[in-house]
């Protein structure tokens, strides 16, 4: 075999990285190589459209193996995952009944989210009736409030159940910063009740108390590298006031969990899960623990909600399908797939196993866990690993000089950063720097959604106090809430605005153009007329006439509107909207001759349609 791949390599020489850019140069025409084809992220660096292996010959982290420090390549020597389905309990005997279902459909992982009423012993004993704890890793969420009354619930539970603590594993999601991130409220005592709760937990060895809760920051909208940072400051949080408090380095950080969001962005997510791993361990190893596992940081990932949408709603799944192969092949250790109908409704018994099955498949299917690590030794991911851990690093360390994450929170740095991202994305997605399936590009132009949408806000959510925030809050607002705003204003307003492709001239750049109009125009709802050609201008007016058009799009080349485009106007008067698709040359010439309306890939596309709407009283 030895012999055969040798002779195979014989026939490719190797090809130097100056061969390689001189080939590019040439192609390039004189195009500067670092604007045109050097793509600038918005984690704040650069990234080259090609590596080589001596891109990685500086990087000490190629010479990291599975399960060792600093853990880059994972904390375990397998690339198995846990599979999570959350459960609302209202109530606890059906709540238990689906728990004992679906772990009969793949999962082995559940998260409970408990109102304060079901924390009691009769009723967990209920909840948790003919479910083994040994062999299913159970996640509680609750109000701050009553985390240390679940916690002796539930070591009470065990301790009468004869469970053998040792082989239990899960979660009690402690985390009071999550109020002030949604909320704006403070919570007393956030250190003092924590430390309770870790001794608490002395029956619960194997159960993580303390929560860094990322993934808010992730549906919110935030960058990759914020959530990092942040995530890390939050830990680091944690660390220094417990340690303060007396506990040990090795008590608290065995009882941090980090629950993160995953984006779209591929091989960015994965290179942020092994970024992770690395610099916590860095943080961790700096508080000098006695264990050297304490270091390992425990990972669940969750797929985003910033990115889902209520229309063509199926292509949530290609997102999140995508989202979770970038988690499991990062090494995390559990995932929760967020059901595709989450935005407008009660995720259903359809939805739920679909969820399930997305990772399934990339188990028994793809046998994404029989490799640890795929991603390691790739020149690409190498990279973007340490340029993804050298930005959160900044970010890190500049919340620490502004006296750590609790206090970066009250003085509304971390919130600021973060809708500041929020804004910047949503702008992006109004221009289509930023692509949304369905919803800002390539929409299913006849599908409505108003009918299908069950699930009403409630406001905040919280009951003890009121509404008004002490400090600075996330906007938790979906990339494509803007847009599904538009859209279902024309929905309720009751008519439907006719757009009429009038196609004339070039055949390829009026078949482009009205392909590229027929989209824009449908993001909002509009009911598209295409066309396959005129051979005149008073053809195809009369065409929209009769189609009882509400706005008419010309679509043809750039040199042809000088003068099909005042003939357009002219013979359309104030029939309809006269829309030119495209920029060409003659733009300030056609308006100063009255023709103001314009498409092009420039164009806003959100307040493009926005005033479209007020123009036609929508």
């Amino acid at each position: 075999m030895a012999d055969c791949r040798e002779k195979l390599f014989d026939q490719f020489p190797p090809v130097s990285t100056e061969e390689w850019m001189e080939k590019v140069t040439a192609d390039l025409k004189g195009a500067d190589f670092n604007k045109k084809l050097v793509w600038r992220t918005n984690e704040g660096f650069s990234v080259k459209p090609m590596y080589r292996a001596e891109d990685t010959e500086n990087l000490r982290i190629t010479n990291s193996k599975p399960g060792e420090y600093p853990y880059i390549r994972g904390t375990k020597d397998n690339n198995d995952w846990l599979i999570r389905q959350e459960i609302e309990v209202t109530d606890v005997i059906s709540a238990n009944s689906k728990a004992k279902e679906i772990l009969g459909k793949g999962i082995n992982s559940i998260g409970f989210h408990l109102q304060a009423e079901n924390i009691t012993s009769e009723k967990i004993a209920l909840l948790l009736k003919g479910i083994d704890p040994e062999t299913t890793e159970l996640n509680f969420h609750s109000c701050v409030k009553h985390a240390k009354k679940l916690v002796e619930i539930l070591s009470e539970y065990f301790k009468q159940q004869k469970i053998d603590t040792q082989k239990t594993k899960g979660s009690i999601n402690y985390d009071p910063f999550k109020r002030l991130l949604k909320h704006g409220r403070d919570f007393e005592g956030i250190a003092s009740l924590a430390a309770d709760l870790i001794k608490a937990a002395a029956g619960l060895p194997k159960y993580r108390i303390l929560s860094v809760d990322a993934y808010l920051l992730n549906n919110a909208g935030s960058y990759i590298s914020q959530e990092l940072g942040f995530a890390l400051a939050w830990g680091n949080e944690w660390l220094s006031s417990l340690t303060d408090a007396g506990l040990s380095a090795d008590d608290v950080a065995k009882k941090i969990k980090f629950n993160f969001g995953i984006s779209s962005n591929y091989f960015m997510e994965i290179a942020k899960f092994r970024a992770a791993r690395m610099l916590w361990a860095q943080i961790v190893s700096a508080y000098s623990p006695a264990c050297s596992c304490a270091p390992k940081m425990k990972i669940h990932a969750q797929t985003s909600q910033f990115n889902m949408t209520i229309y063509d709603a199926h292509v949530n799944l290609l997102r999140s399908q995508t989202e979770t192969m970038s988690a499991a092949l990062s090494g995390v250790d559990s995932i929760t797939v967020t059901p595709f109908d989450i935005t407008y409704k009660e995720p259903d018994d359809f939805s739920e196993r679909i969820a399930r099955n997305q990772q399934l498949l990339l188990k028994e299917e793809s046998h994404f866990d029989k490799i640890v690590d795929p991603g390691a030794g790739s020149y690409y991911i190498e990279n973007l690993t340490v340029s993804i851990a050298e930005q959160a690093w900044k970010l890190f360390l500049e919340t620490e000089d502004k006296g750590g994450f609790y206090q970066a929170l009250k003085s509304g740095f971390i919130q600021d950063q973060i809708n500041a991202s929020s804004i910047a994305r949503h702008a992006a997605i109004a221009k289509r720097k930023e692509i949304l399936l369905g919803t800002n590009q390539y929409p299913n132009f006849n599908e409505t959604a108003f009918q299908k949408i069950k699930k009403e806000s409630n406001g905040c959510g919280c009951k003890s106090h009121g509404c008004i925030p002490d400090f600075p809050t996330l906007n938790f607002s979906r990339g494509a809430s803007d847009f599904e705003t538009l859209r279902l204003a024309t929905e309720k307003s009751g008519k439907r605005p006719n757009v009429f492709m009038l196609t004339i001239g070039n055949l390829a750049m009026r078949l482009a153009r009205s392909q590229f109009s027929s989209n824009f125009f449908a993001c909002a709802g509009y009911k598209i007329i295409d066309n396959l050609g005129f051979d005149t201008i008073q053809a195809g007016v009369d065409a929209a006439i009769k189609a009882k058009a509400d706005i008419v799009v010309l679509c043809s080349s750039d040199e042809e509107y000088a003068t099909l485009a005042p003939e357009a106007q002219k013979v359309l008067g104030d029939k309809a909207i006269l829309v030119i698709a495209g920029a060409p040359e003659c733009m300030e010439e056609l308006k100063s001759q009255g023709i103001d309306q314009f498409i092009n890939v420039r164009s806003n596309v959100l307040e493009t349609l926005q005033a479209f709407n007020a123009k036609l009283s929508i």
